[in-house]
């Protein structure tokens, strides 16, 4: 069964978006993944994510406001087949605590970008803004690395 854990720095308003995209693409699909995220700081453990993630992702029909915030672990690189990291410094960051399976998740439909955060922008047209971004490439991570392996599998038969 393949898993990904969504990264960014604190788990509020990025990866929780990630993970919530993730969830309503596999359930969508009838797609068997593990999916979770983390932060690679530890500010916000145990909070929700951020209002306006919540509000952006509601819009979209997806509900994030359970998830809680938790600092990434030693044992998530075992856990999980896929560490997708949202940008270039929590993937450095993430390469320095070991992760070996770690991928950005801006290379899936973004030539390479990093996913900003979202305060980076005025107002909450960036939440928006990033949502759009996230979407596009959890698909492209989703199609790219479970509909491709699953094909590779079935012409290896």
């Amino acid at each position: 069964m393949q898993s990904f854990l969504f990264v960014c720095l604190g788990n509020i308003c990025r990866s929780p978006l990630a993970e919530g995209i993730a969830r309503k693409i596999a359930e969508d699909r009838a797609l068997g993944i593990v999916v979770d995220s983390a932060g690679t700081g530890d500010w916000h453990i145990g909070e929700p994510p951020c209002r306006n993630s919540i509000k952006v992702a509601k819009e979209h029909n997806i509900d994030i406001s359970s998830l809680r915030a938790r600092v990434v672990q030693q044992e998530d690189f075992e856990r999980f087949e896929y560490i997708v990291a949202l940008d270039e410094s929590n993937l450095q960051t993430l390469q320095k605590m070991g992760a070996k399976n770690v991928v950005k998740l801006g290379d899936y439909g973004y030539k390479g970008e990093d996913i900003p955060d979202p305060y980076f922008f005025n107002g909450y047209e960036g939440f928006e803004k990033v949502f759009q971004m996230i979407e596009v490439c959890v698909n492209e991570l989703i199609s790219v690395e479970c509909f491709n392996k699953e094909d590779e599998n079935e012409n290896s038969k």
